[in-house]
């Protein structure tokens, strides 16, 4: 197999939950040794949430652990006791990268800041990911992504007008870490060119102000607030997700232009109702939306999705079907096709399936391994990388420095 691109990049990977793991995952997945430094007093949130394999709680069997932490190493030590931030700071001393996405202050106060590490590692490149960032008013601001998301407006645009703004959950947190790897390999990149580190603050409330940008400049140029809409979009109708034959099944369609809708009604069969005025021109079906998502759900909704979406898409009209969990592990021929999610063995899971990177490169393909079990790689971690004996392992397992 061709040399990963990011062999040999050694990474002290202090990232839990979602966006730090993620990042930090697309350098494992490409080659990078990246350690975990895990604590059973503050234990990965994933490794202990649900869901988990056959419903067996354990930290080793979480489902979301185990899809975002690949081809990663785990080492346990309590960063809690001054021990353990000495041996803390002995990875950071092997590493070339440090990563943490904890909130605005908090490596510092565990003196563990970039100021200290880059005194025993000159070249080190840190990435801090928080919320807000190091500085500022809310830089110390705890929380997950959707506190963000709220803070962020996506909130504010989801939903619909008659509703509370609408949670859509973590969705920053899928946002942020495609920012925090581009700035590691960034930052790589001036590494190898002038021998320098240097400290990455990646602010994730800023990152995913990009998402809402239209809305932004609409306010910037016509002092217009954009509201909620629900699935529809000012520049189509239909627009949204239809109810289609069967348990909780839908399709996504949408119709842009005349040209697409004159091709939606023949795909309908022209019932008459697609003759009226009303509906000629965009203008006119966006005035009688209400009326127009009823009309077409009734044809919808005694369709099968997967065959509404192929003939949709045969006549030119954009449309697609809402996949389920299942449908994007067995059912998605492009998902399948591109092996997107691969199958790995693992001690507790039996053979589990996780996804690899999304980006494909031709030199160099990406082939995951299975996520560590809790402080798996203890034993290579201190006497391989740290060169300790037996006898000074023990004693920090004594003293409650390695868990």
């Amino acid at each position: 197999m061709s040399k990963k691109p990011l062999e040999g990049i050694k990474v002290a990977d202090f990232t839990w939950v979602w966006t730090g793991p993620t990042s930090t995952k697309v350098l494992a997945d490409f080659g990078a040794t990246v350690l975990r430094i895990e604590s059973k007093v503050r234990p990965d949130v994933w490794r202990i949430q649900p869901p988990f394999k056959d419903d067996i709680p354990g930290p080793n069997r979480g489902a979301v652990f185990n899809s975002q932490n690949t081809s990663k190493m785990s080492c346990s030590v309590n960063l809690g006791l001054p021990k353990g931030k000495e041996i803390a700071k002995k990875f950071v001393a092997w590493a070339d990268i440090v990563a943490d996405n904890y909130a605005g202050g908090a490596m510092d106060r565990m003196g563990l800041g970039y100021e200290v590490l880059k005194e025993i590692n000159p070249d080190i490149i840190m990435m801090s990911s928080s919320l807000m960032g190091q500085s500022g008013p809310w830089h110390n601001s705890p929380g997950y992504g959707d506190q963000l998301t709220a803070v962020s407006g996506i909130s504010h645009i989801s939903g619909w007008p008659d509703r509370i703004p609408g949670e859509v959950g973590f969705y920053t947190d899928y946002i942020a870490p495609r920012f925090n790897a581009l700035t590691i390999l960034a930052a790589l990149d001036y590494r190898r060119r002038t021998g320098k580190g240097q400290y990455l603050d990646v602010a994730q409330h800023q990152g995913s102000l990009q998402f809402v940008g239209p809305m932004l400049l609409d306010y910037e140029v016509n002092n217009r607030i954009a509201g909620r809409m629900g699935n529809r979009d000012p520049r189509g109708a239909p627009h949204g997700n239809f109810c289609c034959k069967g348990v909780d099944r839908w399709c996504a369609i949408t119709v842009f232009d005349d040209e697409e809708w004159q091709s939606f009604c023949r795909t309908i069969g022209d019932p008459p109702w697609t003759k009226e005025p009303r509906f000629a021109t965009l203008e006119g079906r966006k005035e009688n939306e209400d009326e127009l998502e009823v009309l077409v759900t009734a044809f919808t909704v005694n369709q099968v999705d997967r065959d509404l979406m192929n003939t949709m898409q045969t006549a030119g009209v954009p449309a697609m079907m809402v996949n389920t969990p299942e449908d994007a592990m067995e059912h998605d021929p492009q998902l399948l096709s591109r092996e997107f999610f691969q199958w790995r063995d693992h001690p507790e899971l039996g053979s589990y399936r996780a996804p690899r990177q999304p980006c494909v490169l031709s030199k160099t393909p990406c082939q995951i391994e299975r996520a560590p079990l809790y402080g798996e790689h203890n034993e290579y971690a201190f006497k391989e990388i740290l060169g300790m004996t037996d006898d000074e392992i023990a004693e920090l397992v004594i003293e409650g420095v390695v868990q």
